[in-house]
């Protein structure tokens, strides 16, 4: 495998982790909130839930494609996958959402960062099955 030298962009994706860290890390300390998307959607469905921040979060997240677009041209997105395979990942990602109690950003950004052992348990899961889903596709798939 050779990695795709001018697709690589270390200093972008080190400024977006340290974007992500930050807001993370505003969140908790202003506010006592974990920055996992997946409860923060799920309580947005929730009755009686504080429900203000949680919106402007999640507008932020749908908003700053948008704004990224001021600045710098859009990437070319190709999807080459077939329709009811998209929706069955995705369905089976909510899935295990569910099952392990949050999502990759609640667990592996912010739970490894307050060293929560369940967190550590969740991303080592995660990152093992998604090591393994890449090599069998890779293997045996078309």
């Amino acid at each position: 495998m050779a990695l795709d030298w001018t697709h690589f962009t270390p200093w972008s994706a080190l400024a977006g982790g340290a974007l992500i860290g930050l807001a993370a890390a505003w969140l908790i300390v202003l506010n006592g909130r974990i920055a996992g998307i997946s409860g923060i959607v799920g309580s947005l469905l929730a009755p009686g839930a504080d429900k203000g921040w949680r919106l402007a979060f999640v507008a932020g997240l749908v908003l700053s494609p948008w704004l990224y677009r001021v600045f710098a041209a859009p990437p070319d997105i190709i999807v080459d996958s077939r329709p009811w395979l998209l929706i069955t990942a995705g369905l089976l990602v909510g899935f295990g959402t569910r099952l392990g109690a949050g999502c990759t950003s609640g667990h592996g950004v912010c739970g490894l960062a307050r060293l929560s052992p369940r967190s550590l348990a969740a991303t080592l899961t995660f990152m093992a099955a998604g090591f393994a889903a890449v090599w069998l596709v890779r293997h045996f798939g078309g």
